[in-house]
């Protein structure tokens, strides 16, 4: 089982177990569901969503089970994260984190590989071999090849 980050608790919400987590994942919309389980800890303590709604820029949840603040208090400040094989993302979708060590190509030439993925609200940014920045979105990203573990990206004037 791999697990992924998702958010961290940072506090509760009122008196009946509702917790805020801070997440800036891209797949919020296929995580907090009622019935989806996470894992909080570094000793994964597994939980199931009873309930989501989003307030200000927190991700609000409560567990089933965990009815009262009582119950849940000892989770702030842990991290939130789920099991990959949950994560149920359409065909052109990708998980970003999977992308490290992807060769990337623009144009007809091979330009580095990506070193790190730089996340903000706005979206994902790739950054190729230290040097070079390209937004995670589908006007840069021409194709990602899973098998070959390659990224082709539009050449784009002044992205290099």
């Amino acid at each position: 089982m791999e697990f992924i980050k998702v958010g961290k608790i940072v506090n509760t919400h009122g008196i009946k177990g509702e917790l805020r987590i801070l997440s800036n994942f891209r797949h919020k919309d296929k995580v907090f569901v009622k019935g989806m389980k996470v894992y909080v800890g570094k000793n994964k303590l597994e939980f199931t969503i009873n309930s989501y709604r989003f307030h200000k820029i927190f991700d609000m949840v409560t567990f089933n089970g965990f009815n009262n603040i009582n119950d849940v208090e000892y989770l702030k400040g842990e991290f939130v994260f789920i099991n990959e094989d949950d994560l149920k993302l359409d065909n052109n979708e990708v998980y970003s984190e999977k992308l490290l060590g992807f060769k990337v190509i623009i144009g007809d030439k091979e330009v580095g590989t990506i070193t790190e993925i730089i996340f903000s609200p706005a979206n994902d940014v790739l950054r190729v071999n230290d040097k070079i920045l390209v937004p995670y979105v589908k006007e840069f990203i021409k194709e990602i090849d899973l098998v070959n573990k390659t990224i082709y990206i539009n050449s784009v004037g002044g992205l290099i």
